[in-house]
Formats: structure tokens, C-alpha cells, sequence
């Protein structure tokens, strides 16, 4: 238990952090796993949109690197693609 004022601050921006990371993240894994679902092309490109979404907003805010961010959709676009055939 923190006994200074700057340490109970530092513990409620940690909790508040940590909360909206995992948020971020939820929303982007399940976005990601909807698109790769899917079952006809146009609606894992409606879906891949809204994963790609996700992962911006969750790079953006630091959740997960931008590079990361990246791979991942390269990866989900990789099998929307093969949809498309």
C-alpha cells in the first residue's frame, strides 16, 4: 500500500492504464478473429476495415507498437486475400 500522495497517484494512473489497454486489445483480437471468420470476401473486407480500425486506435495509444500493429493486418489481409480467389 503506497503511503505517499504521489505513489497513490502513480497506483490510479497504473489501474486506469492497464484497464484501457486491455480494452484496446480486446477490441482488436476479437476484430481480427471475426475477419479471418469470415466466410465471403465482402464481408471479411468490411470486417478487415473495422480490425484495421481497431489496430490504429490501439497503436495510436500505445497499446501495442506500430510495427506490430502493421504485421498483424498484413497477416489478416493475407487471408481475406485467398478469399477473393
Amino acid at each position: 500500500m503506497p503511503n505517499k500522495d504521489a505513489a497513490k497517484k502513480a497506483q490510479r494512473q497504473v489501474k486506469r492504464r492497464t484497464d484501457l489497454n486491455n480494452d484496446y486489445k480486446v477490441k482488436f483480437r476479437n476484430a481480427i478473429k471475426k475477419a479471418a471468420k469470415a466466410v465471403s470476401f465482402e464481408e471479411a473486407k468490411k470486417l478487415a476495415s473495422a480490425a484495421q480500425k481497431a489496430l490504429d486506435k490501439a497503436a495510436k495509444h500505445g497499446t501495442i507498437k506500430k510495427n506490430t500493429a502493421a504485421r498483424r493486418l498484413s497477416r489478416l489481409m493475407k487471408k481475406v486475400n485467398i478469399l477473393k480467389k
